[in-house]
């Protein structure tokens, strides 16, 4: 299994309740591909370099993750169908 990292950008629009369940769907999507979740930092509400579908400031979340590298796939797939997501990018950790 490779090691990734993922960094997304959530809506401030959104309840805390909605956020904290898109966080847990993507958690899901890699315990249930059969990966380990190593550990996710919620850095909260940051000012935004330039807006993004009008909005200056969102939600950062990074989730240190290891799968295989067939699920990134789903997970840019779900992540991009994410009601409340601005922006996403998965890296491969060294």
């Amino acid at each position: 299994m490779t090691k990734y990292e993922m960094l997304y950008i959530l809506s401030t629009k959104l309840e805390d309740e909605a956020r904290d369940a898109i966080i847990a769907k993507f958690e899901g999507i890699v315990t249930e591909a059969g990966g380990k979740v190593e550990g996710i930092d919620k850095w909260g509400v940051k000012k935004l370099a330039y807006a993004i579908n009008y909005q200056t400031e969102g939600y950062y979340v990074l989730m240190t993750f290891e799968c295989e590298t067939s699920v990134i796939a789903e997970i840019t797939r779900v992540a991009g169908i994410t009601e409340g997501m601005l922006r996403q990018m998965v890296t491969k950790r060294a």
